[in-house]
């Protein structure tokens, strides 16, 4: 929703054919995981708790239930354990977060000759992160798939489409040891999709992946998933810039493609002071506010935001708008500043726990 709402607010903004034009630049930066360890956690184990026993696929009958839908099934499969305890291994140990991660893909439901989810006894954590030499443990112990395939023929395209797309669901405890139940359960879950076009039903029939190609990919993707539960995260936003209505404007534009920020910001602080115009005042205010989180000053950011909204409200004429004719349409700009506002402020509540699941590395500077 949100990413239909920019989109719609960027054509608005464009097309209006006002001096008020946009620039989009990209911006990185971490967010807190939802789970803090203790920084003296440092040596971790990923143990495959899974039930080992063969993949049956449940095949419902084939059903057909939209428009030019010419087939559809779905199937449930308990996925590759090993492959995705492997990848969630692999994953962490990339990030550097711990000193050591160790992958055990253990025997411990071998003999299982149905599927169950079991957690770890307190004895066998003990055992565990005595053998492997680790702090704590984090058991896979459950990996489900729900695979959907379909084909459909585009007559607007005059070509057919098979997709298949399949749900993955892994479940993660974390185990520390000496304690009777698990830290903490992680139910993740997300989608992998694959599509394929042709002339024929026949061609894209052969084209779909095979089941064992798909819970092989399937279950390497969903190890990966808990991650963002686990370890602190990149994440990459779009950032708008007003560039128009003024000389100032503009010379910063060119600041800013040449990385030359503190330039851009001298240009849009004077556009802010001597601008008689709030709606250039809104501009060059929502402007500093980038300038402030580029520099990783999130509060001071939020500041100049709140200021750029308070204008936007004024140009726009928001409190004059009856409440039928408010939307997007009529007030983009407040809108589109409104929605930069929330992720500053989302940004701001997550920087304590950031920088106390930081706080690890600080003993290596």
């Amino acid at each position: 929703m949100v990413k239909y709402l920019f989109a719609l607010l960027l054509s608005l903004l464009i097309t209006l054919g006002s001096c008020q034009t946009l620039e989009e630049l990209s911006i990185d930066y971490m967010l807190p995981a939802e789970i803090s360890f203790p920084d003296q956690l440092k040596r971790v184990a990923v143990v495959n708790n899974v039930s080992s026993i063969p993949d049956h696929a449940i095949l419902p009958k084939n059903e057909v239930n939209k428009e030019n839908e010419l087939s559809r099934a779905t199937a449930y499969h308990n996925g590759d354990a090993t492959l995705a305890a492997s990848s969630l291994a692999e994953a962490i140990a990339q990030e550097n977060y711990f000193d050591r991660v160790v992958i055990c893909d253990s025997a411990l439901r071998a003999q299982d000759i149905t599927p169950r989810e079991n957690t770890l006894s307190r004895n066998e954590v003990q055992e565990l992160t005595q053998d492997l030499g680790v702090d704590f443990i984090i058991a896979l112990e459950n990996m489900q798939l729900q695979a959907t395939k379909a084909i459909r023929y585009l007559p607007d395209w005059a070509c057919f489409q098979a997709t298949v797309d399949v749900k993955v669901y892994p479940t993660v405890r974390v185990y520390l040891p000496g304690r009777k139940d698990p830290m903490v359960t992680i139910n993740a879950n997300d989608s992998i999709f694959w599509e394929e076009l042709g002339s024929t039903e026949t061609y894209v029939r052969s084209r779909m992946p095979r089941d064992n190609q798909l819970i092989e990919e399937s279950s390497k993707f969903a190890g990966s998933l808990p991650l963002k539960y686990l370890l602190p995260s990149w994440k990459t936003s779009k950032r708008y810039l007003y560039t128009g209505g003024s000389v100032n404007m503009r010379d910063a534009a060119i600041y800013v493609r040449e990385e030359a920020w503190d330039n851009a910001f001298k240009l849009w602080s004077e556009a802010h002071r001597l601008s008689k115009s709030e709606k250039k005042k809104m501009a060059a205010a929502h402007n500093i506010a980038v300038y402030y989180e580029m520099q990783d000053s999130i509060e001071t950011a939020e500041t100049w935001a709140i200021k750029a909204q308070q204008l936007a409200r004024k140009v726009e004429k928001l409190d004059e708008i009856s409440q039928k004719a408010k939307d997007v349409s009529s007030v983009p700009n407040y809108v589109m500043i409104t929605l930069y506002l929330n992720e500053l402020q989302e940004r701001k509540a997550g920087l304590y726990k950031l920088n106390m699941q930081m706080n690890r590395f600080n003993d290596d500077f």
